[in-house]
């Protein structure tokens, strides 16, 4: 989220401890709200969200008198609404129904396809793309797990391929990082990761055995003799394809574009503006029956857009006191690649995994007097030119920012656009804790472990 967390943690005063709590809050509501106090929180959760973000905002700014992470924040936080906003509308134009039986085979094949889609579309391209044909394909036997592993699949795992995959990989890239880098050392626990993940799915999908809706039995004899796809909104793909391609319109890798300058940083906005402008045309434009059929509201997006902007804001001094804590010198002994995959991974789950990414690559590099807003540096500490150990780093930075950003709705972007959506369904999601503790934990957390002790313990891969 911002270029050098150490710096800006070491440069100034030290935060007050006690700044944190509007983050904690609003972790607890977004976690207690619906279960405790479900009227209050869905008809307020918009001003609790903005109005715990502007006080952090307003402590920076006016006791503080700092406004070089506000602005970068804000900075951040537009290009994230932007994107998730304009992938979000393209994809409700278009509407994909597969006709066949809901086995658990067909799941899992639908949710392997999805992580491979990831990585040229991202994971909140393939998540929207795909969950709602995900959600009609098991209609008669929907059940919360199922949208859980696909956030655990499609939403975070399946992006690690490539730097369109997932925001963390994108910021690597931009700062320096060779765009082929993942694929070359991320392969092998991407195969790992998604293989055991669509096992478990696979085993707890074959217990669901109740069916709240029968089909007639013309559908069944239909879905038997074949598998059929509906495809409406083929107009979208293009709006589609230009809203990520804009992705790669950032002034500070490509020379001449217009920028905001400030405080020695390029501010993108023109790929802003093309997005949101790509949004707008598409849903001016979209196939009415293709917004009907997926029964297209806003409802989730402004849900998303108003609690980002609180978490985003909130979490500035949880993301600098912890950079302020680990880049004392007396801890620099202890980063390591095993430290750097817990730590990584624990701030991913609770925070959010793209500025995690950010502040743990930064500390990494520190280590070896290398910066991260020099290209160069980057490319030496991905390939290990100087130090072997620092490519390992790299591949526990990566790996933790990107499968732990499953573990909480929280952690990325895409999980919670898929949870509202499933909500708008119909469908009872987990709460925030509940999530964690039933799926989260049992399910996911033995994958993680495992991934860490081949890759980066044991260096097996």
């Amino acid at each position: 989220m911002l270029n050098n967390f150490i710096l800006l943690a070491q440069a100034q005063q030290a935060l007050p401890s006690f700044l944190i709590i509007p983050f904690l809050v609003l972790i607890g509501m977004i976690a207690a709200g619906p279960i405790f106090f479900g009227h209050f929180w869905e008809h307020n959760y918009k001003t609790v969200a903005v109005v715990l973000g502007l006080t952090v905002l307003a402590y920076y700014l006016f006791i503080l008198g700092d406004t070089h992470m506000p602005v970068h924040t804000l900075s951040e936080y537009i290009t994230f609404a932007a994107l998730l906003s304009s992938l979000y509308i393209a994809a409700g134009g278009i509407y994909l129904n597969v006709n066949a039986n809901a086995t658990p085979a067909m799941n899992v094949a639908l949710v392997a396809v999805g992580a491979v889609l990831a990585n040229f579309i991202g994971t909140t391209g393939a998540s929207l793309l795909l969950i709602r044909p995900f959600i009609r394909l098991n209609v008669h036997r929907i059940k919360p797990y199922q949208i859980v592993f696909f956030i655990f699949i499609v939403s975070n795992a399946g992006g690690l391929l490539t730097p369109l995959g997932d925001p963390p990989l994108f910021i690597g890239f931009i700062k320096g990082v060779p765009f082929f880098w993942t694929l070359q050392h991320l392969l092998s626990p991407w195969f790992i990761s998604i293989a055991l993940l669509c096992l478990m799915f696979f085993f707890v999908d074959r217990r669901n055995k109740i069916t709240d809706y029968t089909p007639r039995p013309e559908v069944v004899a239909k879905n038997e003799e074949k598998i059929e796809f509906h495809f409406t909104g083929k107009r979208n793909l293009f709006w589609l394809a230009v809203i990520i391609g804009a992705v790669f319109l950032d002034p500070n890798v490509i020379e001449g574009l217009p920028h905001i300058a400030y405080d020695g940083a390029k501010i993108s906005f023109l790929r802003e503006v093309i997005q949101l402008t790509a949004a707008f045309l598409c849903y001016r434009y979209s196939s009415k029956s293709a917004l009907a059929g997926n029964q297209f509201n806003f409802h989730p997006i402004l849900e998303v857009v108003f609690l980002f902007f609180g978490i985003f804001f909130t979490m500035m001094p949880a993301l600098q006191l912890s950079a302020e804590i680990a880049s004392s010198p007396q801890y620099s002994q202890y980063i390591t690649p095993n430290f750097l995959y817990w730590a990584t991974g624990s701030l991913s789950g609770f925070l959010d995994n793209a500025p995690t990414y950010a502040n743990f690559l930064s500390l990494g590099m520190a280590k070896y007097d290398l910066a991260q807003n020099i290209p160069a540096d980057v490319k030496n500490y991905a390939l290990g030119t100087l130090n072997p150990e620092t490519l390992v780093q790299l591949e526990a930075i990566s790996l933790a920012s990107v499968l732990f950003g499953a573990f909480t709705y929280i952690g990325n972007g895409p999980n919670f656009m898929v949870k509202a959506i499933a909500e708008s369904a119909g469908i009872k999601m987990p709460s925030f804790f509940g999530y964690v503790v039933r799926y989260s934990i049992p399910f996911l957390l033995p994958i993680l472990t495992l991934v860490w002790f081949l890759v980066v313990h044991l260096k097996l891969f």
